[in-house]
């Protein structure tokens, strides 16, 4: 029995600042969309990868999220990380950095991190 992992999905408040945001930040795209009387989920992605992201926006509910103890994200490749780092630094979205390691993390909208490692 094998398994593949196709999508995470992360709730967010305002999806047309989150699609910005994940259009400019990472260069996916919307890949499709399901709009329902009380919310929308939309999947982006790049062409390079099989790994799609699922944004959903409950129309009902006004609130921030609540992330718990912000002790998960996720990770992405940068096959430019001087270029991606330098993006990120004119968006002000790092929110970590780790030298020692050679990583930094961004921070989304909602407050969601996404881990940015130099292509091995």
């Amino acid at each position: 029995m094998k398994f593949r992992m196709i999508h995470e999905n992360l709730n967010v408040s305002d999806l047309e600042t989150s699609v910005a945001f994940y259009e400019k930040a990472l260069g996916m795209h919307v890949l499709r969309r399901n709009d329902q009387p009380d919310f929308t989920i939309l999947y982006m992605g790049t062409e390079d990868d099989n790994f799609e992201l699922e944004l959903t926006w409950l129309r009902d509910h006004p609130q921030n999220y609540d992330l718990g103890e912000d002790e998960f994200h996720l990770a992405f490749y940068a096959d430019d990380y001087e270029a991606a780092h330098a993006r990120h630094s004119e968006m002000g979205c790092i929110c970590f950095e780790n030298p020692a390691m050679g990583i930094y993390f961004i921070e989304d909208p909602d407050g969601y991190w996404l881990e940015i490692l130099p292509h091995k």
